[in-house]
């Protein structure tokens, strides 16, 4: 069962999250990858989404939390937690708590709105108790440790820390507080609701970048600028969308129609829910028509065959990426 006694903790943070108003880009942490934990039909379902941050919660909302790691008592042990407070730390500004493994300006709170505690937006109340589970990416069982490091490779552009280390540790307090109460094996069902329906999804080679550069400018570009750097905005700093310090092409983000599924529901932050199947998937086919940095080991996901349709950078779908010029444009 949920652990009812700390549901309906609600504290506004007086600091300044590093939130991602329009793209907060994969999957199971932080800056992470907008990629959902893979589970069985047949997992028990956890149904109360009221224990979350409505997806309808807009910018003034960013910094609202539910369960508040830096309350008091929060665990007995203080050892276990300072552990998760400095997980919830890392999470927030990785650049700060976890510098030598982050090779952009994401962070994990980029991608899971409200520090893991928001519906449709990759939340991570009660993930932990999933783990471990099968990954088609990797085609095998992976754990919570596994996850976290594919964050650090792919979303964060940067090194895995050894599975001992403070940093891995200090994450797995964290997304273990967030998931005390539930029983191994439930599954939550705020989990995996930000895919588009196979039927909506209109074919790579037929999505229009320049329609998606005037949908972008119109809904994004406010809190991401032109250049989709991000723009501070006091409440939020927005990171950057594609160039050097975004995610890798490695990412859950650099697929068009897994980036659409959560720009579908979670953004924009000042409307969220308010884009059609259609504009989300243009949009995404906008940001993942640029250069962005290279994961040198694409070639070894899905190794059981199968690879995803939409994966514009990966060679082996798309030997030309179908949205970008040679010379790292738009067509």
């Amino acid at each position: 069962m949920i652990n009812a006694h700390r549901i309906g903790q609600n504290s506004i943070m007086e600091r300044r999250f590093s939130v991602l108003p329009f793209l907060v880009g994969a999957v199971l942490l932080g800056g992470c990858t907008p990629s959902e934990p893979e589970l069985p039909d047949t997992t028990p379902v956890v149904e109360d989404a009221m224990v979350l941050i409505p997806e309808t919660a807009t910018l003034e909302r960013v910094g609202e939390l539910i369960m508040d790691p830096m309350a008091d008592s929060i665990h007995p042990d203080p050892r276990m937690a300072e552990m998760i407070r400095l997980g919830f730390q890392i999470s927030q500004d990785p650049q700060t708590y976890a510098s030598e493994f982050v090779g952009n300006d994401l962070t994990c709170g980029n991608c899971h709105l409200n520090a893991g505690q928001r519906n449709r937006a990759l939340p991570l109340l009660g993930v932990a108790a999933t783990f471990p589970q099968y990954r088609r990416r990797d085609d095998r069982l992976v754990s919570l440790e596994d996850r976290i490091a594919g964050c650090f490779k792919r979303s964060m552009n940067g090194t895995v820390p050894p599975y001992d280390h403070p940093v891995m540790l200090a994450l797995d307090a964290y997304l273990n507080w967030l998931s005390e109460g539930f029983a191994m094996g439930e599954r939550p069902s705020w989990l995996g609701q930000n895919e588009l329906p196979v039927e909506s999804r209109i074919p790579i080679e037929a999505l229009d970048v320049d329609r998606g550069e005037d949908l972008y400018n119109l809904h994004c570009a406010p809190c991401h600028g032109l250049d989709g750097q991000g723009i501070n905005l006091i409440l939020a700093k927005p990171g950057p969308l594609w160039g050097p310090m975004s995610w890798n092409d490695g990412a859950g983000a650099a697929r068009v129609w897994k980036l659409a599924g959560y720009v579908k529901y979670a953004m924009p932050l000042t409307a969220p829910g308010t884009l059609t199947d259609e504009e989300a998937q243009l949009i995404s086919a906008y940001v993942n028509s640029h250069e962005r940095p290279a994961y040198p080991d694409k070639e070894s996901d899905f190794p059981g065959g199968n690879r995803p349709a939409d994966a514009v950078y990966d060679t082996l779908v798309f030997p030309v990426h179908p949205l970008m010029r040679g010379d790292g444009g738009r067509p």
